[in-house]
């Protein structure tokens, strides 16, 4: 088994069904893309993976245990800790507070410290601005400020739902290099994208959504080569 191994997942919204029998795994300290297009199912697998939406059928294991009957908190308490699109930040709190409320689940404090110190290493302009509204910081900025949150409660497994959304290049391409360093750091990462492009050149592993099921998954180089990824994905 991997950290996360999701199996036949399908979930309805209503009578719509948003994904038909969905299986992926991530192995511990991997980066794993999901791409696909609007309306493919890839928010909706990380919400079900994050227990903020519920399946109707199939089943998620993280780290041996089943993820069936938790809460979110539970499973943000099991190592689990989902960046989602929009970034959803406190907007009106400072910086420091948005990430200080990451950890709020923790009690370690020293190691809260420690990992806080670790994300202003990683994004230094959150130290900068620590003392500064969230809603005064750019796009960018924002987005390395809920990234930052999400590590704050020190995940074995990240989510990172279209992280490069309404993002200026420059700080789109510093997103992806942070992206690739919190894995190379140990923590494995779900990366939900439609930048094909950046997610191939940093993912191991790579899964394509259309229409709520997987259509092709592989390994990143194999995929990048591939003439219809290419073509739809890759515009080449």
């Amino acid at each position: 088994m991997g950290l996360l191994d999701v199996i036949d997942l399908e979930v309805r919204y209503g009578h719509a069904l948003a994904l038909d029998g969905v299986s992926l795994r991530v192995e511990a300290g991997q980066l794993v893309g999901v791409l696909g297009p609007n309306g493919a199912g890839k928010t909706t697998l990380l919400k079900a993976i994050s227990r903020t939406v519920l399946p109707a059928a199939g089943r998620i294991a993280f780290d041996g245990a089943p993820l069936d009957g938790l809460a979110a908190h539970d499973v943000v308490g099991r190592g689990i800790c989902h960046c989602p699109e929009g970034r959803r930040l406190f907007p009106e709190l400072s910086v420091a507070k948005n990430l200080l409320l990451g950890g709020y689940l923790r009690t370690d404090r020293d190691a809260v410290a420690r990992d806080l110190d670790k994300v202003h290493a990683l994004f230094p302009v959150l130290k900068a601005r620590a003392g500064q509204q969230a809603n005064t910081l750019s796009g960018g900025e924002q987005q390395m400020l809920a990234i930052g949150r999400a590590l704050m409660g020190a995940p074995l497994l990240l989510l990172l739902d279209e992280p490069s959304i309404g993002i200026a290049q420059r700080l789109k391409v510093e997103i992806f290099q942070s992206i690739r360093a919190i894995q190379r750091a140990g923590t494995a990462v779900l990366l939900v994208e439609q930048d094909a492009r950046s997610t191939l050149a940093i993912a191991e592993q790579v899964y394509v959504l259309e229409h709520g099921r997987v259509v092709r998954q592989g390994h990143a180089r194999t995929l990048a080569d591939d003439e219809e990824i290419r073509r739809i994905y890759l515009g080449v």
